[in-house]
């Protein structure tokens, strides 16, 4: 079981900045892809961004993160195992990023350097949230 914890949203103005955290609890966390999603009022549950367990990519693996194109060049996930925690750093904010965001991890068993998942019915488990607004 792993319970999941994200911190770091607030008010901010356009074109600022956020980092967002998600410390996770458990062992297992290293092995676990993350991912983050975010949810704006009266819309569904969107992909953002995703990273393998091991955060590393090779030749032939591929890129160990993903992000959705509305985010793209702006936000960046990392991973630091050793503190169990993923972020999500937020540059250029524009008002379309307000939402409830949260981090969500998957129990997958892939091989080194693993891989990342954007789908929302992939991962087993989920934070709480944190809010983010973008507004001036």
């Amino acid at each position: 079981q792993v319970q999941l914890v994200e911190s770091g949203g607030g008010l901010v103005q356009p074109g600022g900045s956020l980092r967002l955290s998600c410390a996770a609890s458990g062992r297992a966390f290293s092995n676990y892809p993350m991912g983050w999603f975010r949810q704006a009022p009266g819309k569904e549950r969107e992909f953002v961004a995703a990273i393998n367990w091991s955060g590393r990519s090779t030749s032939w693996s591929g890129s160990s993160t993903s992000y959705a194109d509305s985010v793209k060049g702006r936000f960046t996930i990392s991973r630091d195992n050793a503190k169990n925690t993923v972020y999500l750093q937020m540059n250029s904010l524009k008002p379309e990023d307000t939402a409830v965001y949260s981090c969500a991890a998957k129990n997958a068993q892939d091989r080194y350097p693993g891989r990342n998942y954007i789908g929302t019915s992939e991962y087993d488990y989920w934070g709480q949230g944190t809010q983010v607004t973008v507004s001036s």
